[in-house]
């Protein structure tokens, strides 16, 4: 595979109802501190951590972002949109306005789309561990995206602390171990995810959180994947968020199109 289907197939895997219509240009709002008691009841502080989660049955994004992989940088514009636990569709354009690829990821399968090449991708979803820790799931994917806790990281068998007001969750999982840092609004500020016999690392930083309706966002998104000598460093910024809005996840491969492996 060349490596600008790499970059492209990288870019998609960790790069991207019946509620009311919502749309919302993410823009600065100050928003206070939380402050909340310390407990030792573990249950219930982790359902205080999840109950800042964003809730959606769609979600569409528009972000500007900057890729860089193997010191191949690429500053493109991302659309992603999510349909909550079946699908991640992304489209990824380059500066002059041309489409470059488009990807839809399933819990079980990977398809990219590379128009620049006439070639195109299906792999199912562990395809993704080439390139980032082999525990990265589907739903990692989506609560990554929308700045959420890890459903797989947030369960009583992790360690949950708080220190200046800022809670942190640990845990271990064979060799693999994990970090999830909080804000004083009590979102997610960070992920680590540590594999040192497989030498596997993600990192997962969010800039500030905004108000968008009546739930609160990232303006930002910093990725850094490290699987073996394969790294991306993934910076994307925000312009816009529409949640719980009719979408379509359009993706078909023209006839000319050859499959790679």
């Amino acid at each position: 595979m060349t490596g600008k289907i790499k970059w492209i197939v990288l870019m998609a895997i960790i790069g991207l109802g019946a509620c009311k219509a919502k749309k919302a240009v993410v823009a600065p709002v100050v928003i206070a501190p939380v402050v909340t008691p310390v407990n030792n009841d573990k249950a219930l502080n982790l359902k205080l951590l999840k109950a800042k989660d964003i809730s959606f049955n769609t979600l569409a994004i528009k972000a500007k972002a900057n890729l860089d992989f193997a010191g191949n940088k690429n500053g493109v514009t991302m659309n992603i949109r999510m349909e909550r636990d079946k699908q991640i569709w992304v489209s990824i354009t380059a500066i002059i306005g041309i489409e470059v690829a488009r990807a839809v990821i399933t819990p079980d399968s990977i398809k990219v789309r590379n128009n620049l090449q006439s070639t195109y991708l299906k792999k199912p979803f562990n395809y993704a561990h080439r390139y980032t820790s082999k525990n990265v799931n589907f739903k990692m994917l989506q609560a990554i995206f929308a700045g959420n806790t890890i459903p797989d990281f947030t369960t009583e068998l992790s360690e949950i602390s708080q220190q200046n007001g800022a809670w942190a969750i640990n845990g271990e999982e064979g060799t693999l171990s994990f970090k999830v840092l909080f804000n004083e609004i009590m979102k997610v500020s960070e992920n680590n995810l540590n594999d040192l016999k497989s030498g596997q690392a993600l990192k997962v930083a969010y800039g500030s959180y905004q108000q968008v309706n009546d739930g609160l966002f990232p303006t930002s998104l910093t990725i850094n994947s490290m699987a073996g000598t394969k790294r991306v460093n993934l910076q994307m910024d925000y312009t816009k968020v529409d949640r719980n809005i009719p979408l379509d996840f359009p993706f078909s491969v023209p006839k000319n199109y050859e499959l790679v492996n």
